[in-house]
Parts: structure tokens; sequence; C-alpha cells
């Protein structure tokens, strides 16, 4: 019994500040979610502007503008495997690998629903985007630490998906816009925030302002593909500047694996968005 009593025991650090401040965060928004207005679907949510099909494919160029976020999917996991062991701390790595593959769930899971606009195929289009917002979003609270990062990721994985089930079952929007962006309000408040030392280096201002982009291309899908003579539709667009939202975190990787390559010189990271300054390096001193 002594002998059990003097085994030292794992104390937990206390909540730091940003912490705290995130979990009231997370607090007021589940309390939006619950509490919030009722926020009905659009009755024209599936009429899109495109509806053109190509080579058998329905709403062809919708279904094909996917193809980015497959492509940054692989690019990056590709990318994580050439990380050599010790370069990103285990939350940075397994929540940049979550990032990447739900970019590969995202585009099978839009362009299963894109191929017959409907609500059976736009709830599995949301539980595919899901992934990558816990991914994103773990991400940007590994900033403050390790386990920010693991908590956030795991409220997103078990909001989202109640979320969308929310609105299959009720057609009440809100709780799915809250993840939606009530999140990405959540990473630009993040994004204000000075890097933890070992997080992985992704500028989200960047990835804020090319999401935005995508969004406002989404609401200007009819708009858009007026304006090109019935080229492309905003909703397309929205699609590739959605995916290309990746493109700082493919960034940080490429980034860090060139810092790493030969233990010589190290990208100097600068701005507390963690952004990489290009071609300025310095070597590391034992």
């Amino acid at each position: 019994m002594t002998s059990l009593i003097s085994l030292p025991t794992r104390r937990h650090k206390p909540a730091t500040r940003a912490e705290l401040a995130l979990l009231l965060g997370a607090a007021a928004l589940l309390a939006l979610a619950l509490f919030g207005p009722v926020l009905p679907a659009s009755a024209h949510q599936h009429a899109f502007a495109d509806q053109r099909a190509l080579w058998g494919i329905p709403c062809a160029v919708d279904v094909l503008s996917n193809l980015p976020f497959a492509i940054a999917g692989v690019w990056g996991l590709w990318a994580l495997r050439r990380l050599a062991p010790g370069a990103l701390d285990p939350a940075s790595r397994a929540l940049a690998a979550l990032f990447f593959a739900g970019l590969l769930c995202t585009a099978v899971g839009s362009s299963v629903y894109h191929w017959k606009p409907q609500d059976a195929g736009l709830l599995w289009d949301r539980l595919g985007m899901v992934l990558p917002f816990a991914g994103l979003l773990g991400l940007a609270a590994s900033r403050v630490s390790e386990r920010a990062g693991w908590a956030m990721a795991g409220a997103v994985l078990l909001a989202g998906p109640l979320a969308v089930l929310w609105w299959a079952h009720t057609g009440n929007l809100m709780p799915w816009a809250v993840v939606q962006l009530g999140g990405m309000l959540v990473v630009l408040a993040l994004a204000c925030l000075p890097r933890r030392a070992g997080a992985l280096a992704v500028h989200l201002g960047a990835v804020i302002g090319l999401y935005a982009v995508a969004k406002l291309f989404e609401a200007a899908d009819h708009a858009v593909f007026d304006a090109t003579y019935h080229w492309v539709s905003g909703h397309s667009l929205k699609h590739v500047f959605a995916a290309s939202a990746a493109w700082p975190a493919l960034l940080a990787l490429a980034a860090l694996r060139n810092s790493r390559a030969g233990g010589v010189p190290h990208v100097t990271l600068s701005g507390q968005n963690g952004a990489h300054a290009v071609g300025v390096a310095r070597r590391s001193r034992a």
C-alpha cells in the first residue's frame, strides 16, 4: 500500500488564459447553435446555375471542379509522409493528416451531391466537410497548445455530424452555420495569437481570405454564370477557391521539410499568422 501511495502522480497543467478563452468561445457558439433562431434552408438550394452535362456527367463542371480538393488532399498526405520523424509534434501531424484526408472526403461527397443535387447527397457532402473543418480548427488551436488542438478537433468531430443530422431531421441550418461560419471566426481569432513553437506554421489569414472569396463566389453562383456568358458558374469557382485554402498548409509543410533537409538552414517564421518569409533563412547554431 505504501509503495502505491509513494508512486509519483502526473499532474495536469492548469488551463492558460488562451485555453480558457477558447473554452468560452466554444460555449458561446454552442449556445447559439442550441438557442439561436431557426435558419431554414433556401427553397432553391439545389438550383445551381450550371446544369450542363459533359461526357455523360450531369452538372459536369460542378462535379469536376471538386478535383482540386482531391489533388490538395493527396499532395498534403504525401508531403506529411516525407517529413522526418520529429519534424512536427504529434498533435500537428495528426491534425494535418485529418485535414488533408478530409479534403479527399470532401471531393467524394461534393461530387456525389453535384451529380444529383438533392438533400440525400447534400447530407454526405456536409458530413465530408466536417473532417477538414476539424483538422483546420485543430491546427489553428494547436497554436495555443497541443491539448487545445486535440480538444478543438474532437469538438468539431462531435458537433459537426450532430449539426448535419439535426438539419436533416428538422430543416434548421443554424447549428451547421455555427459549425461552418462560427468555426472560421474562431480560426480568425486564433490567427491573431502568436504561434507555439512546434506547431505547423500555417498562415491562417490566407486560409480565411481564400475561404471568404469562395463563399462570395458561392453566393454569386448565377451572377457569375451570366457575367461569364455561361462559361463558368460561381459555385464551380467556389470549389476551386475553397480547395486553394489548403495551399497555405501545403506551403508550411514544404517550408518545414526544406528547413530540415540536411540539418542546415531553417526558414524564419514571421508574423502572428505563421507566414513563412520566403527566402529568409538562418543557420541553426548549436
